[in-house]
């Protein structure tokens, strides 16, 4: 089972998922650790649920058109939208308080 460790507001939060897990369903029915995760629509319109890959980023697919819509170059930088990755391998988070929108 991957462990998710989640960076936010000064605090980490970490806890075990079922592999292929996607985090923002996880927040959505309020499973702990992840209702601490912002996120809107679930579809990769809105990007509020986007997060910096600390650790575990060799792990995850490659971004698809819809995180490069929205991410553009902070993909580079290790950004990723978390509605749109399902968790296999442990995988560290940061999500600010507020996200930067292009």
């Amino acid at each position: 089972m991957p462990t998710i460790t989640f960076h936010k507001d000064d605090q980490v939060h970490v806890g075990e998922v079922q592999a292929n897990t996607n985090l923002v369903v996880r927040a959505g029915i309020k499973q702990f650790p992840f209702p601490h995760l912002n996120y809107g629509c679930g579809m990769g319109k809105c990007a509020k649920c986007a997060c910096k890959v600390l650790e575990g980023a060799e792990h995850l697919p490659a971004a698809n058109w819809k995180e490069k819509k929205q991410l553009g170059d902070r993909l580079e930088q290790g950004w990723r939208l978390t509605c749109q990755l399902w968790i296999t391998e442990d995988i560290t988070l940061e999500q600010p308080i507020t996200v930067e929108s292009e």
